[in-house]
């Protein structure tokens, strides 16, 4: 018998590696979506889409934080689209 797809070393994370509240997170479980850091869910991390949009459960092993160079672009990108919405 074969084992496919089972994650080692599956466990709660640790306060200690929970990142604050708005934190901009990259989730590799989800084809590299980006978004905020919201909270813990159970096992699950939740993060909502930068500039809003509907939460999705992320498994804390496949989140990583943007590096400075990522969250400059997404943040500039943030504020293209807001700018060409008329508002910041």
């Amino acid at each position: 018998m074969t084992e496919e797809n089972v994650a080692v070393n599956r466990h709660e994370p640790s306060q200690a590696q929970v990142p604050p509240p708005g934190t901009l997170m990259r989730d590799a479980g989800h084809s590299n979506r980006v978004g905020e850091f919201r909270g813990v869910t159970g096992p699950y991390w939740a993060l909502r889409p930068v500039g809003g949009g509907i939460e999705w459960e992320a498994e804390p092993e496949w989140v990583r934080a943007l590096t400075p160079a990522e969250r400059l672009s997404v943040e500039n990108a943030l504020r293209n689209l807001r700018s060409s919405r008329g508002g910041l």
